[in-house]
């Protein structure tokens, strides 16, 4: 299972030496802050952590598992994350 908000704004507190009410409004802002520079810049990239990129998905055909039925799938834009090296080393 994954991490919360609420477990992140915790662990960012006791790190930070800051009350939960505090760090939620940062945790907050800097999501609200995410989101504003994906939708209007169209790139995010934060340094050691990754890319936020939007990016245009193609229509394609698709297979419908339950009839087997072929379908098509329009256009989208997506938003796509590219982990850094340094993080992905972190990880393995």
């Amino acid at each position: 299972m994954g991490i919360t908000k609420r477990e992140l704004v915790a662990r960012v507190a006791e790190r930070a030496a800051l009350t939960q009410a505090q760090t939620q409004d940062i945790v907050q802002l800097t999501l609200e802050a995410i989101c504003e520079a994906i939708v209007s810049e169209e790139r995010l990239e934060l340094r050691n952590f990754g890319v936020f990129e939007v990016k245009d998905r193609a229509a394609r055909k698709a297979r419908d598992p339950r009839t087997g039925e072929t379908m098509d799938v329009p256009a989208r834009r997506v938003v796509t994350f590219r982990a850094s090296a340094s993080l992905l080393g972190q990880i393995e």
